[in-house]
């Protein structure tokens, strides 16, 4: 069904200081007052982050505490942000520490066992008894049996967001040992969030989860980004491109499911007159698992480097330079081979930019054609230069500057963490048997009904 961006609805705010709720609080003993809608913020919860992902970890934290939630976050260096600080509803915990990875081998091993000690010691004596795990830590085995079952036996209740079902899958690297820890860490979990349909189908299908156990959830947009009244025109000067240039931007980790050669090859070999566009490769290559693909990608775009056909910047992008890549592109484009859900779709559409997207995973049920974006064959140059085209042709590229706003105000509305917050919370009092806000709701909403009707009557009676 066509999705109209024409007047996408405002993004909920939280509540207000007054509902701000006693940290010391604890779930445990019997069960609230059903009747009173305090019982919902009495909700204790330990988010186990891996130590990153600090978009996913602010969006979902500000959600949970905007909605009762009282937090332990066990987090790193990387999320020791000023937003945390003397937070009400947050309780910070720095286990991970530094994970440069630049220090030596035994300051590394120092480092994680030291860790993993601290974790098992917070587990042991922690409040919250749920435990809501992100991530996975750097052994990923042992988090998924050992840790899983240590987090069981202590009494507490598992909640897991499977950002990816399978990983290792998707990047072509799957075993027998990975599927087995996989399904037993799944198992072994309360309840798993994912953020697509075909993710949740595919835990019930290859892993046996049953369907109650899992829910769909928005991805949630990214808002740590800074986002400036920097102008796309200003955005392109920076880049040193020319306003009449057609940019095209690819974004994020270069690994091989990603398919940037694909991109490459579309644009400088099936493209009428390639010299009418720049592309902009922004983002850290993965020299570890993927060096003979980083280095196959160099040598393909090497010469339109030193052409100045393509803007290479091989390197972690951090936040604040992010804004000027999404400002200074006219299209974003993902031509990836595989995928469960991409955080820089969200990203782009924060910003206001269009995407191409491969008709892979979920990404096509992300696009509206022709409003968003456009949706071509994965592995296929030919076919994405077609797209390239398509969009270039299109109303949508001739209007962008309009259209811009009207695909960030439909990104806050239709992926607004207020949704995952809620879902999420609901959850939470699901498996402590308590009321969901929602029940909560309902119950306020019947009890001032009657209460109204009581006195209706007693005035009727009087009269």
């Amino acid at each position: 069904m066509r999705q109209d961006l024409q007047n996408p609805e405002a993004e909920l705010t939280g509540p207000t200081k007054g509902e701000a709720i006693d940290m010391g609080r604890e779930v445990a003993g019997g069960l609230p007052d059903l009747n009173s809608s305090s019982a919902i913020r009495e909700i204790a919860v330990a988010l186990l982050t891996g130590g990153s992902d600090r978009p996913y970890v602010l969006g979902l934290t500000t959600a949970l505490i905007s909605r009762g939630g009282v937090i332990d976050l066990i987090g790193s260096d990387e999320l020791d942000i000023p937003e945390f600080h003397n937070k009400c509803g947050v309780n910070f915990l720095n286990l991970r520490g530094d994970q440069r990875t630049e220090a030596g081998f035994l300051n590394k091993v120092f480092r994680v066992s030291t860790y993993y000690a601290k974790l098992i010691r917070y587990a042991a004596t922690a409040k919250p008894k749920i435990f809501h795990i992100l991530w996975n830590n750097k052994f990923e085995t042992l988090d998924r049996t050992l840790l899983m079952l240590c987090y069981r036996l202590l009494g507490k209740r598992i909640v897991l967001t499977a950002h990816n079902v399978n990983a290792a899958r998707r990047d072509s690297n799957d075993s027998f040992l990975n599927r087995l820890t996989l399904r037993i860490q799944y198992r072994l979990t309360d309840h798993i969030f994912v953020h697509t349909e075909g993710m949740k189908h595919e835990l019930i299908k290859d892993f046996g989860v049953p369907e109650p156990r899992v829910t769909v959830i928005p991805f949630g947009i990214n808002n740590t980004v800074p986002n400036t009244h920097l102008t796309p025109s200003e955005a392109k000067h920076r880049l040193g491109i020319r306003d009449d240039e057609k940019s095209i931007l690819f974004f994020g980790r270069i690994k091989p499911y990603k398919g940037l050669e694909y991109l490459v090859s579309a644009i400088h070999k099936n493209l009428a007159r390639p010299d009418d566009y720049r592309l902009i490769v922004a983002g850290m290559p993965d020299t570890y698992s993927s060096a003979e693909y980083w280095t196959l990608i160099q040598e393909t775009i090497h010469e339109h480097v030193q052409k100045g056909r393509v803007l290479l910047r091989a390197d972690f992008i951090p936040d604040d330079e992010t804004e000027v890549f999404f400002k200074a592109a006219d299209v974003l484009v993902l031509p990836y081979r595989s995928i469960y859900q991409s955080g820089v779709l969200f990203l782009g559409y924060s910003f206001g930019l269009p995407v191409l997207v491969a008709d892979v995973g979920a990404l096509k049920d992300e696009v509206v054609e022709g409003e968003t974006g456009f949706v071509f064959r994965p592995e296929d140059p030919v076919d994405l230069a077609k797209a390239i085209e398509r969009y270039f042709a299109s109303d949508l590229f001739a209007d962008l500057s309009s259209r811009r706003q009207k695909i960030s105000d439909y990104a806050k509305e239709r992926y607004s963490w207020d949704a995952v917050g809620q879902k999420t919370m609901d959850i939470y009092a699901s498996l402590l048997r308590l009321p969901s806000p929602k029940d909560l709701s309902n119950r306020e909403a019947s009890k001032a009904s009657l209460d109204m009707k009581a006195s209706s009557r007693s005035h009727q009676s009087q009269s």
